[in-house]
């Protein structure tokens, strides 16, 4: 089969490789219909650590059951499913208590070892999905393709943030960062009843996305003077971090008010950050972490796409055939692209 494989540092490309198989009698295999380019894979291929050359790509992937082991219940061939973007076991204490992504058998589709054991990824015509009746989800004959693709990473992520700052009906959201993840973060914030929705990002064409889709929009120097102008100058009661690194968590402080919360979802490579502790014990402030588990979340996730409260199909700006995915790597990597699609034939 055709896939899309880690070539070299910063570089992928497509090549003939052996047709995935069952291991465990909990696999299933997929056709993939929709696969899509993230984030996490162009770090994954700029920073490879645990990356072999030739493995293959991707994590966010939505197609038919092709094949199923003989212990799995849930599923048959032919029916229409999403995946989420790491398996889990679904029967330790961490999968019980709704924590999947904390499961020791955790691994991360299409990331090398970084987040666990290898696993090859969805970018690819057939993808191995093990634990299967966990990762997979069933999806409904009315919801695109493209609208489940997004349930197994980047709308679970936007969502998660929402959860984790215990948004309240009327509250004021700040999302840092314009990217895939903050898009998912402002739309997810206003279909939980958030009051005004502020997105900050310097590109424009991506604050427009946003704006178009319901969000006040900002760049980062006007944000502060946008979000007093709509909290009587008390500063957002949330914010969610979605670009990752120092400069967006010393962002979302600058935005937040006395006894608010700071989610950050973004990606953090570096290993410290001088938390701002002088300020953070005056005013205190709440700063939480969070990652996004479809596992946990796709029910919610499915409802609302079905009841048209979240589109997440409004970032596509690229499709592509497995062929050109390189090009669209490319793209994305100089931000030409904000969300690329795979289409599988």
């Amino acid at each position: 089969m055709k896939a899309v494989v880690f070539a070299d540092t910063g570089r992928v490309e497509v090549i003939q490789v052996p047709d995935p198989s069952l291991i465990a009698p909990t696999d299933a295999l997929v056709r993939v219909h929709r696969a899509a380019i993230c984030g996490t894979d162009l770090h994954t291929i700029t920073h490879p650590n645990g990356m072999s050359r030739g493995a293959v790509l991707g994590h966010e992937f939505a197609g038919t059951i092709l094949e199923i082991g003989t212990a799995v219940r849930t599923f048959s061939p032919g029916d229409r499913v999403s995946g989420a973007d790491f398996t889990a076991c679904g029967h330790c204490w961490w999968c019980r208590s709704g924590n999947q992504w904390e499961c020791a058998e955790r691994q991360f589709f299409g990331t090398g070892a970084a987040f666990g054991p290898a696993l090859d990824g969805a970018q690819a015509e057939i993808v191995r999905v093990p634990h299967a009746d966990v990762v997979l989800h069933s999806i409904a004959d009315d919801i695109p393709y493209e609208s489940a693709l997004f349930f197994g990473d980047i709308l679970a992520t936007g969502y998660a943030a929402v959860q984790r700052c215990d948004v309240s009906p009327g509250d004021t959201v700040a999302v840092v960062g314009g990217g895939p993840v903050g898009q998912m973060a402002s739309l997810a914030a206003q279909a939980c009843s958030a009051g005004p929705v502020v997105l900050v990002e310097p590109v424009e064409d991506r604050r427009a996305i946003a704006h178009e889709h319901g969000a006040l929009v900002a760049a980062p120097d006007d944000a502060r003077r946008l979000i007093d102008a709509v909290t009587d100058g008390r500063g957002a009661d949330a914010v969610i971090e979605a670009v990752g690194g120092p400069r967006g968590l010393d962002t979302a402080f600058g935005l937040v008010r006395r006894r608010g919360t700071v989610v950050s979802v973004g990606v953090h490579q570096q290993p410290t950050w001088p938390l701002p502790v002088a300020k953070s014990f005056a005013d205190e402030l709440t700063l939480r972490f969070a990652i996004g588990n479809a596992i946990r979340d796709r029910d919610r996730l499915s409802g609302l796409v079905a009841a048209g409260a979240i589109d997440p199909t409004i970032i596509i700006d690229r499709r592509v055939s497995l062929d050109d995915a390189p090009a669209a790597y490319d793209a994305m990597t100089q931000r030409r692209t904000l969300k690329a699609v795979i289409e599988v034939p």
